[in-house]
């Protein structure tokens, strides 16, 4: 059975009432090394975002949804992107917000109903990620849902004034 449905989350569509949420997080600067962004967005363009998230994943090839608590308090947002139907792959991206909701493993179960999603649902052969060098606590959840370290890219990303080290980790459907 496919289900986004977890213990203690779950993982649905993104909706208008998001606007608030999608738009602190798509210009907190402290995340922008991670998601490559370089300047900030406006509440009108992430609004015209949020009337075509509806697209299917094979025509707009990405997929972002949000990761809820079973109160309805959006947690944070976990994205298929770079979507490779004929090759049957996709990059994986993961944010949870703010440092109160870490660290209690809505990331772990989010990743895991992802793959699951993934693997059953699209029918994808791999998932990939790329992970900064420095970014222990995302090499440890994607290392313990069984992603590899594949290779390491050096100098990948130029950020605040030097360039930094990305790895790049693939999980295989078996």
């Amino acid at each position: 059975m496919i289900t986004l449905k977890g213990e203690n989350i779950y993982l649905r569509a993104l909706e208008p009432e998001d606007l608030d949420f999608i738009h602190t997080i798509e210009n907190d600067e402290s995340i922008w090394e991670i998601s490559n962004t370089q300047t900030p967005y406006s509440r009108f363009l992430i609004k015209q975002y949020l009337e075509h998230a509806h697209k299917d994943i094979f025509e707009v090839k990405q997929l972002r949804l949000v990761i809820s608590s079973y109160n309805d308090v959006a947690l944070g947002m976990i994205d298929l992107f770079d979507f490779d139907f004929k090759n049957r792959r996709a990059g994986v991206g993961i944010l949870v917000k703010e440092s109160t909701n870490r660290l209690k493993g809505y990331g772990r179960e989010a990743l895991k109903l992802l793959i699951n999603y993934s693997f059953t649902h699209l029918d994808l052969h791999q998932l990939y990620c790329n992970i900064s060098e420095e970014n222990d606590a995302s090499i440890k959840l994607f290392s313990n849902q069984g992603f590899k370290e594949i290779g390491l890219k050096k100098d990948w990303n130029y950020v605040n004034g030097s360039y930094k080290n990305e790895y790049l980790y693939q999980l295989i459907n078996k």
